[in-house]
């Protein structure tokens, strides 16, 4: 259980002293930004994380910020983690490196919740949150960075709020600091409705971060997150849907090349139980792979953990927790596609690619929401997008004409290496196919749902999410 209290010792000249340094660098840029508060109230984990505490957080240290309303800067709550960064440089929670390489994961978060009249201390959820997060990253090794998007499903605070995702950006204060363990930045949450993170995966996270720092009851310059914020920046200005976000994703494409899904594919080529795969025909023992550059940006869509699975990302808080872990979790980075137990996604010479003449495709709704969005945001820009599945090394990469070293070709579109499907769609198709998915967005839309191209030989099917429960599956 965490425990509340004064740090004690940030501003005593006789204990600074005998702070590990990684821990007294943060404090030092702490205490540059409030040289008025030098014992703020923390939110500390009573058992450390290398004592087999669940709390990967040593500490969360909240401020009283007063802003610059001139500036639309309201009076607010600042957070401030430790524990992402080596804070000890003994080997007890990291690995160390040297002093130029990034201090344990690189970073600490910080969070900026608005100050509600008449409060006279911190609310402690946004600590819980940091540590949920902090949670996810130790486990997954997946970091955070600039940008990225977080979905929740539930409100950050528990409450009724619309505030039920995250972004991650800079930290508009605080600056990274060099520390004897390697260098840390300051990654800031901010809380966005269900629309706003739409929006950031249809186009990009740093767009709509601009988007919200234009918006003062939004966020204003330093994203500062009003849970009592009751209408999305599309409802204060309807403008900015189609003249900033549209527009957006009509000239730059999307950025998002990837997510964890609950996704699975059949070969139609052969009998469901046919083991003997002679109807295949092997490319070779050495296929080919992506380029460098479009497998190391499925890679690193995949590393930083973005999920659209029916339960939050992260998981919330549980007051229940076994042996100190918290079993309802995202997948890790040993899931992704650069996966040690996932080699049989990563092309090599033991396992054989092999053409398929039909195939069909399965998502649930929310996965499915997404195709129009791989389509026209992502291969009729020339690019690629991976669905990883959230239960197992199942794999579909759509590729387009324009992406080289895809094992999928114009003459064979449809490609498998173990259990990564690579699916190649002209441009000519694709076109045809949001036609055709149009529906797909629509919250009316009735399950089971199937699509079909009988002369492509491509059914794809958007069932319930209790489908894919089936292990079959």
């Amino acid at each position: 259980m965490d425990d509340l209290r004064p740090s004690g010792v940030a501003g005593s000249p006789s204990l600074v002293s005998l702070f590990p340094p990684g821990l007294h660098a943060i404090y030092g840029e702490c205490r540059r930004l409030y040289p008025e508060q030098p014992n703020p109230l923390q939110v500390t984990a009573i058992v450390k994380y290398w004592l087999g505490g669940p709390d990967p957080l040593d500490y969360v240290s909240m401020y009283r910020n007063l802003g610059t309303p001139t500036a639309n800067v309201p009076e607010h709550w600042h957070y401030v983690s430790f524990g992402l960064s080596d804070l000890y440089g003994d080997n007890r929670v990291h690995e160390y490196t040297t002093a130029d390489s990034p201090s344990g994961f690189g970073f600490e978060l910080t969070f900026r919740l608005k100050r509600e009249a008449g409060e006279s201390a911190p609310p402690t959820w946004p600590a819980e949150l940091m540590q949920g997060l902090a949670r996810y990253v130790f486990q997954s090794e997946n970091t955070f960075c600039s940008g990225d998007h977080v979905s929740w499903h539930s409100p950050l605070d528990n409450s009724e709020s619309r505030i039920q995702h995250m972004l991650l950006t800079e930290d508009p204060q605080m600056q990274p600091v060099q520390t004897p363990f390697g260098v840390v930045t300051f990654l800031q949450i901010v809380g966005v409705c269900t629309e706003e993170l739409h929006a950031a995966q249809q186009w990009n996270g740093q767009g709509i971060l601009d988007l919200l720092r234009s918006v003062p009851v939004a966020g204003g310059p330093w994203l500062i997150t009003d849970m009592r914020r009751g209408e999305t920046i599309f409802e204060i200005d309807p403008h900015l849907q189609q003249e900033r976000v549209d527009k957006g994703i009509e000239t730059d494409g999307s950025n998002l090349s990837g997510v964890s899904a609950k996704c699975a594919w059949d070969d139609l080529s052969r009998p469901p139980d046919d083991e003997d795969d002679s109807r295949s025909i092997c490319i070779g023992t050495q296929p080919r792979r992506l380029s460098g550059k479009d497998a190391e940006q499925i890679k690193e869509t995949l590393r930083r953990g973005l999920e659209i699975n029916i339960k939050p990302i992260l998981p919330p808080i549980s007051a229940q927790r076994h042996n100190g872990m918290n079993h309802d979790r995202a997948p890790s980075r040993k899931d992704s596609l650069e996966s040690e137990s996932s080699a049989a996604i990563i092309p090599h010479e033991l396992i054989r690619t092999r053409q398929l003449e039909s195939v069909h495709l399965k998502f649930n709704q929310e996965s499915g929401t997404l195709i129009p969005l791989c389509l026209r945001g992502r291969l009729l820009h020339g690019r690629h997008f991976t669905y990883k599945s959230i239960t197992g090394d199942t794999a579909i990469t759509f590729v387009s004409t324009g992406v080289e070293g895809a094992f999928a070709t114009e003459e064979h579109p449809y490609a498998a290496h173990g259990p990564w499907l690579q699916i190649l769609l002209t441009e000519e198709f694709v076109e045809r196919m949001l036609e055709d998915v149009e529906d797909l967005t629509s919250e009316e839309l009735k399950l089971p749902k199937e699509y079909s191209w009988p002369e492509k030989k491509l059914k794809i099917s958007i069932l319930p999410d209790t489908e894919f429960d089936n292990p079959l599956h």
